[in-house]
């Protein structure tokens, strides 16, 4: 059965909606990336190509739902080792049409993180660009299988692995016919976590649940009836025609979730020209070409290049009005900045994890006083008690779990025990609550405080890292910062700041505690700063915690 009532939610099939759209629309610019600009038929076309060649191989479905566990899978893994481009989105709805599940793979893990995703995967197929073949080309031998190669042509001058296939050849020779599988709801959507604080894990997904939580409210908010497959093809005719850049890369929810839900809804997904790193001149020339109505970026990463790049070039951006922001932390300050420069836009804040797709918001806008780290919960957001057993009310005291129930992952790929510690049942609801700490305040609003992961257990009292960082966010001088724990033979550990000032702050260490004094307890401030020419983050925005640790010596 694919779409209609899945537990009084609607839900859609990724690949049966994109055909309805495609059908609906064919003519439509899909994606745009450098001298391409494909049309839904094309990437229907490319995309059918792409599940035939896998059909061939015997890659796809394998097993019911119904007779499987929560962190079981019974579908192919088609991994995607890929840049932004359109191969990306042709890999997620080519796999979904075979009936296999895609999986997005981090592009800077070196061997050992590579092999350990593609052994959890047990990856049927890797779509890769060409940059990364000497990286796979170390891993291939020792997995327990050879996968098919599908070998993305790039700048780079790197000749096809052994066995591999150039995937434009390959797409050529496959045919374009409808694969014709019967797509189900239970299909999986597949997405690996970060794996910040430890090894990536698979997060898998009903693709009817991603779809009713994260991309069926996107795809609404385009005027796109989601109800059923034909509601959807009827209303996509006269439907808005977004434009949206992914600024972080897709193997990143926030920039997988924006891009599928603009192709599953009609819309436009346009990438820049560079896509190997985030560069703010290429991406606000694509928005100023290409007339991009929505920016997704990933904090403060990305947003203080992208403010330093309005100021130092003229870009028009009278087009742009909606500058969607995740997966990390985004300060007021600069959040008032952005408004300043670019008045007409609204900045939506959306918190959220792979297992729970957006959570939170906080919609800010010119002619507001910007706030950071509190957030307007979704309907299905609940705070927990420090024993997970019972649902907080607000104003409770302390702080408690941030949980989420409704349309939630079926569980983490291979592994029962993180399964059954991260999706409770509580009150009789089975929840997810991936490791966030919150308050609710007797306002409703949900104070984020931080991932238990990252707290710090200073003479006995927790500190979250990330409540320290949003305090010195707000000096002036402070341009990024982390914080991490270090050893103390005294308090056991003690609170200390990687910072990046602003070129030539003369901020002193006292400055900095003050700001975090004014905000915090004292005992939460640091006693230690490191200075920094640039503190690290991974490509998607997120911190990079152990090369903070490494900084301060505390590894």
């Amino acid at each position: 059965m694919v779409g209609g009532e899945v537990g009084g939610e609607v839900g859609q099939n990724h690949a049966a909606a994109f055909q309805a759209i495609a059908r609906a629309v064919p003519e439509r610019e899909c994606i745009v990336f450098r001298d391409r600009r494909l049309t839904y038929s094309s990437v229907h076309e490319r995309s059918a190509r792409l599940a035939n060649l896998l059909a061939a191989r015997g890659i796809g479905f394998r097993t019911e739902r119904a007779a499987l566990a929560g962190w079981e899978s019974g579908q192919d893994h088609v991994a995607l080792y890929l840049h932004n481009g359109n191969e990306y989105l042709e890999g997620m709805v080519g796999s979904a049409l075979a009936r296999a599940a895609s999986c997005n793979v981090n592009y800077r893990y070196v061997d050992a993180e590579l092999h350990h995703l593609l052994t959890d995967a047990r990856a049927a197929a890797v779509v890769y660009h060409a940059t990364f073949a000497p990286t796979l080309g170390r891993v291939l031998d020792d997995l327990d299988h050879r996968p098919v190669l599908l070998q993305v042509a790039d700048d780079s001058d790197h000749d096809l692995l052994p066995g591999a296939l150039d995937y434009e050849a390959a797409l050529r020779e496959a045919p374009d016919d409808d694969p014709g599988f019967e797509l189900s709801d239970d299909d999986l959507y597949v997405l690996y976590t970060g794996g910040t604080t430890g090894n990536p894990k698979g997060t898998l997904w009903r693709q009817a649940d991603i779809f009713d939580t994260t991309l069926g409210p996107f795809v609404a908010a385009g005027g796109v009836d989601t109800a059923s497959l034909e509601a959807m093809a009827t209303t996509v005719r006269t439907s808005e025609q977004r434009r949206a850049l992914p600024g972080p890369p897709l193997m990143h929810g926030a920039g997988q979730w924006v891009a599928l839900g603009m192709i599953l809804g009609g819309g436009t997904v346009v990438f820049p020209d560079v896509v190997a790193r985030f560069d703010p001149a290429s991406t606000l020339e694509t928005i100023a070409r290409e007339r991009v109505g929505v920016l997704v970026i990933v904090g403060e990463a990305f947003a203080q290049p992208l403010c330093a790049e309005i100021e130092a070039n003229h870009h028009d951006l009278s087009a742009l009005s909606v500058l969607l922001t995740g997966g990390a932390a985004l300060s007021a300050g600069t959040k008032t900045k952005l408004l300043d420069l670019l008045p007409g836009i609204l900045i939506v804040d959306s918190g959220g994890a792979s297992e729970t797709g957006p959570q939170l918001s906080n919609v800010s806008a010119a002619g507001g006083a910007p706030t950071a780290g509190l957030f307007q919960p979704s309907p299905s957001t609940y705070v927990l008690d420090e024993e997970r057993t019972a649902v907080l009310q607000p104003g409770h005291d302390g702080i408690g779990w941030l949980a989420h129930d409704g349309p939630i992952p079926l569980g983490y790929l291979h592994d029962e025990a993180k399964t059954a510690a991260t999706f409770p049942t509580v009150a009789g609801r089975r929840m997810v609550v991936p490791g966030d700490r919150a308050r609710l305040r007797a306002d409703g609003l949900v104070e984020l405080i931080g991932r238990e992961s990252m707290t710090i257990n200073s003479g006995g009292e927790k500190i979250f890292a990330e409540e320290v960082e949003q305090a010195l966010m707000a000096h002036p001088d402070v341009l990024d910062v982390l914080v991490v724990g270090q050893p103390s033979e005294r308090w056991g550990q003690e609170v200390v700041a990687v910072v990046q000032l602003v070129a030539g702050s003369t901020a002193t260490d006292d400055a900095l505690r003050d700001c975090v004094y004014a905000r915090l307890a004292r005992y939460k401030a640091p006693r230690g700063f490191v200075r920094v020419d640039r503190v690290e983050r991974s490509p998607t925005g997120k911190p990079d915690y152990p090369w903070a640790r490494q900084v301060v010596g505390s590894d």
